[in-house]
């Protein structure tokens, strides 16, 4: 997630004690309490555990621990082989959260995912035997190669944290989040999200295959011996508690927002509806969101408050898979990350 990879540094600098880019300047920041201080540095020791397995992808750790303290959902994008299911595994392993994947198949049945009721011969009745989204971290591999039936099966548990199965409803884990990989939409084999499965993910991030010198580094940990595939052996071991990433939700929970801020997103979104590349702008789930993931990003800062500049950092991956783009726009080659920029540059910002 190109957009979030300076923003990673900073975010680890604030939480290690040092001035970030954004304390440089001054405005709105707040020296931090003893407690938010030991949370924001106990999710940077998240990072850099991260850092064993996954080489770069700064940007996109950032963007999930930004999830997990909002208890969003996440879609990361990418071709084959850019550690996209790895980058998820090794987080949940500096989590100690328990961690369940999914591989998304052309076969797969929406009980496979959120569990189904079995007959059992002992009892001579019908027991609920539980999916695999009975977990605090579900990974959907390649969620895009199921049909849309089986891509709706989360819906439910996206949205309310429970799931519904022969009329009875149970509850899911807490935290829960589900943290979805796919590949770009034009490959073989691949099924379109349905527009409101997409609104529930509250980021997308885009990986994009590493620069030269990354890749070279990628090489020669593999050289020295790095199994993907056993990251105790890389050394990824747990750093934060379940109890320490809740105690870090308040905290973010708390920055506040003033009425200029809010009125500014309102002002981006409602740009995105007037925008005559867009054919579906930003509902109004996509301005919480953003403010969700602008507090965040302003808690890790060391910030009390949002500005206009945590809102711009969150605003292209929070809002670009909410927007549907016009034909006309396709055909003339628009991303949608294009777009948003420009909506930026049209909005005035507050002072």
């Amino acid at each position: 997630m190109t957009d979030l990879t300076t923003g990673a540094s900073t975010a680890a600098a604030s939480a290690s004690g040092a001035p970030g880019a954004h304390a440089a300047s001054g405005a709105h920041s707040a020296a931090p309490s003893g407690e938010a201080d030991r949370l924001r540095r106990a999710l940077a020791a998240v990072r850099a555990e991260v850092g064993k397995a996954v080489v770069g992808q700064e940007g996109a750790v950032t963007g999930l621990t930004i999830a997990l303290l909002v208890r969003g959902h996440v879609l990361l994008e990418g071709v084959p082989g850019v550690a996209k299911t790895l980058l998820v595994r090794a987080l949940s392993q500096a989590l100690a959260l328990d961690t369940k994947r999914v591989q998304f198949t052309p076969d797969l049945m929406p009980g496979d995912v959120t569990g189904s009721l079995v007959y059992d011969a002992q009892t001579g009745g019908f027991v609920f035997r539980e999916g695999p989204v009975f977990t605090n971290i579900l990974l959907a591999d390649e969620i895009n190669r199921t049909p849309p039936k089986t891509q709706s099966a989360l819906l439910e548990a996206m949205e309310e944290r429970q799931v519904s199965v022969d009329g009875v409803t149970r509850p899911l884990p807490d935290p829960f989040i589900v943290a979805a990989t796919q590949n770009p939409i034009e490959y073989e084999g691949t099924y379109a999200l349905p527009e409101a499965q997409l609104d529930r993910f509250l980021l997308k991030l885009t990986l994009d295959v590493p620069e030269r010198d990354t890749e070279v580094e990628v090489l020669r940990r593999h050289a020295a011996g790095f199994n993907p595939r056993d990251l105790a052996a890389a050394g990824v071991t747990p750093v934060l508690s379940a109890s320490d990433l809740k105690a870090a939700r308040e905290s973010a929970s708390a920055v506040g927002a003033n009425a200029d801020v809010l009125a500014y997103i309102v002002d981006l979104a409602r740009a995105t509806r007037r925008s005559p590349s867009v054919k579906l702008g930003v509902s109004p789930r996509g301005t919480t969101a953003l403010l969700a993931a602008a507090k965040a990003w302003a808690w890790l800062s060391g910030y009390d408050s949002i500005t206009p500049d945590h809102v711009q950092a969150m605003l292209i991956p929070v809002w670009r898979h909410r927007l549907q783009l016009r034909p006309e726009a396709e055909l003339e080659g628009v991303g949608t990350d294009a777009v948003l920029r420009s909506i930026v540059q049209q909005v005035q910002v507050p002072i």
